[in-house]
């Protein structure tokens, strides 16, 4: 089976490695993201539907001061730049750059 670093986009040895059950989840997601981009469905819609099926995930798998934890950790993150910055420096990475 293919290492984690190859289906996360890290070099491998740079970060944590991730977990291959996450490595996975995260490439069936990507792929879906990138159905609903080519079939024109609107950004806000894509991610409002997204967001809606983690927290029934989350909902459905712990107890809810978890889920706000994860959520405050979360909002921390994009308050902090964080989740934009590696946004970006995907797009700058990514295939065909």
């Amino acid at each position: 089976m293919a290492d984690t670093a190859d289906n996360t986009g890290h070099d491998g040895g740079t970060g944590p490695e991730v977990p291959e059950d996450l490595a996975r989840c995260a490439m069936v997601v990507e792929h879906a993201i990138d159905h609903l981009k080519q079939e024109k469905f609107p950004p806000l819609a894509v991610a409002s539907a997204l967001l809606g099926g983690a927290l029934g995930v989350l909902a459905r798998s712990m107890d809810r001061d978890t889920v706000l934890r994860i959520l405050e950790s979360a909002a921390a993150s994009v308050r902090s730049g964080d989740v934009h910055a590696s946004v970006h420096a995907d797009t700058e990475t990514g295939p065909g750059n």
